[in-house]
């Protein structure tokens, strides 16, 4: 890729710059062809407009930053690392006592998009719950935690700290403990209620062998569920299941709110459930189930 042609006192100027990151940080000679690229962008829009590379003030910085976004169409985590190089380099010339001021510390950086979390459709949890065999104590377990981590949208400590006298099966809730110790009370729901019940009436004692435990889901030598193992387990059975795409615990309870939403339930109780002190967290949901909600009318509705 050819660079644009910048005045030759600024191309001297960019190799002392490059010279002093590669003598203070020892950078690739590909990091620094990436800074010296964005800052002759920099310069060459600057001549486009008139002006010296020197008049780079924030104003200007920020329209060129804009020129980049709106007329280029660069994506702004590509803005965002080019914004890096520039501040970079005022503060080199700030240091160097080429500059009075810093203009970059008036730049605005550009509003990167939240990543999106990922969720698993409808038929993907039904074929993940279905996955263990429950013809086994330790399948049971397990089948009894998948249901309880998508039924009640709970994090993975929850699920694994969850202790037996947290959860109520007569009345279909179970009691959290979350992040700050605030509580909350989730609904089960009769799938859940119902193997979890199978699971502590038939498998817990096996896998407990007489021995006493506070916790709800444990392991086979008697001990508490850990959140490694479910991170192993709930793998395995995904595998089973035949689902390829990334998965973690957190992927099941992202799935309870996503689904959530989708079946109509507002934002406000969804919050609740998840245990979110800020609905702001909940909101990024809203935009994971409409996304889906697109697809699915893209790919059923006659005119999608």
């Amino acid at each position: 890729m050819n660079l644009p042609t910048v005045n030759l006192p600024f191309d001297a100027e960019l190799d002392r710059f490059c010279d002093a990151l590669w003598l203070e940080d020892g950078l690739a000679p590909r990091t620094l062809e990436s800074y010296r690229r964005d800052l002759t962008q920099l310069f060459a829009w600057l001549e486009q407009q008139g002006l010296p590379p020197d008049q780079a003030d924030a104003g200007r910085i920020q329209a060129f930053l804009a020129h980049r976004s709106l007329d280029e169409k660069v994506a702004a985590r590509s803005l965002a690392r080019q914004l890096t190089s520039l501040k970079r380099y005022h503060r080199w010339l700030l240091r160097e006592g080429q500059r009075a001021d810093d203009p970059t510390l008036r730049v605005d950086p550009p509003r990167l998009p939240k990543p999106l979390p990922k969720s698993l459709s409808e038929a993907d949890v039904e074929a993940l719950l279905a996955a263990p065999d429950v013809d086994t104590p330790l399948g049971q377990r397990d089948r009894a935690m998948l249901e309880t981590l998508y039924a009640a949208g709970l994090r993975v400590s929850e699920l694994v700290n969850l202790p037996l006298a947290a959860v109520s099966l007569s009345d279909g809730i179970v009691r959290i403990y979350g992040k700050g110790g605030k509580e909350r009370l989730v609904p089960l729901g009769e799938d859940a209620q119902d193997w979890i019940k199978r699971y502590a009436l038939e498998a817990r004692s096996i896998l407990l062998k007489g021995r006493g435990s506070a916790a709800l889901f444990v392991t086979a030598r008697g001990g508490a569920m850990t959140r490694q193992m479910f991170w192993y387990l709930i793998k395995r059975h995904a595998r089973a299941a035949g689902i390829s795409k990334p998965l973690s615990p957190h992927t099941l309870r992202h799935a309870f709110a996503t689904h959530l939403l989708n079946h109509g339930a507002d934002l406000r109780t969804v919050q609740e459930l998840l245990g979110h002190a800020d609905i702001g967290t909940t909101q990024i949901y809203t935009y994971v189930a409409r996304e889906r909600l697109k697809t699915l009318h893209q790919k059923h509705h006659p005119r999608g």
